[in-house]
């Protein structure tokens, strides 16, 4: 694909482009409303995986720590939006949308990704927060720690590996995610997965484009990934992912 986008000509049986060219890339960075929809994307996926971590804790706590009827209901409620096809939430959420005049905004947008990458925060924190022993809490507790200083210094400490794997999962999705913005969102409120759509819906988009545009979709999750790489651990990533 990085060939493709380089290419200026590339035919069989060859097994290396004729030519390279910077031409695309030129094309593309040249557009300023792509720019713009870059940084649009990227500070709608660091609110959303911020929300999402608020809202996400209190839920997991209550799954994680507190016994109760119809739990294993409530988390197949929970994990509901990632069972059904996005289209089909994103036509049902967006219809709903409409009415609360929410469409065509960036809160709206925030809103309705929201709902897509809370399931999987709530699951991760869950499995993290299940692994904090009762004696850690109860030490606190009876060292003078009220809830709230309990609740910050020693669970959010401890859920840190749940809060990173969910965060990094969270802002990859939301980054990427094109069904609900798409119909909650488009064509006043462009991300980059909806500017790249338009911008590649026609009939002349010639694959050298298109497969720079892939790439300048894909450079920021791998950005993330190879810097979540170098400052955490196999150990506390797979801790957050509820494998130990």
């Amino acid at each position: 694909m990085a060939l493709w986008s380089f290419s200026d000509g590339w035919f069989p049986p060859g097994l290396l482009p004729q030519g390279y060219t910077l031409s695309h890339w030129q094309e593309l960075l040249g557009d300023a409303s792509l720019v713009a929809a870059t940084f649009r994307s990227l500070g709608i996926a660091v609110t959303v995986t911020v929300l999402a971590g608020i809202i996400a804790l209190p839920t997991a706590w209550a799954m994680a720590r507190f016994p109760f009827r119809l739990k294993r209901a409530l988390e197949l409620f929970i994990l509901a939006p990632l069972i059904v096809p996005g289209v089909v939430m994103a036509t049902g959420l967006g219809r709903l949308f409409f009415g609360l005049h929410l469409n065509y905004t960036v809160a709206g947008v925030i809103l309705v990704q929201l709902v897509g990458v809370l399931p999987l925060m709530i699951r991760l924190l869950t499995a993290s927060l299940e692994g904090i022993p009762d004696e850690l809490l109860h030490a606190a507790r009876s060292l003078g720690a009220g809830p709230v200083q309990v609740a910050l210094r020693v669970v959010v400490p401890l859920a840190a590996p749940g809060f990173m794997a969910g965060g990094l999962l969270s802002f990859v999705s939301s980054f990427e995610e094109f069904d609900k913005t798409f119909i909650v969102g488009a064509p006043l409120i462009e991300t980059l997965p909806t500017k790249l759509f338009f911008y590649l819906n026609g009939a002349g988009v010639t694959f050298p484009t298109a497969a720079a545009v892939c790439l300048l979709l894909l450079l920021p999750v791998l950005v993330v990934f190879l810097i979540a790489g170098r400052i955490m651990k196999d150990d506390v990533m797979a801790s957050g992912m509820g494998k130990l």
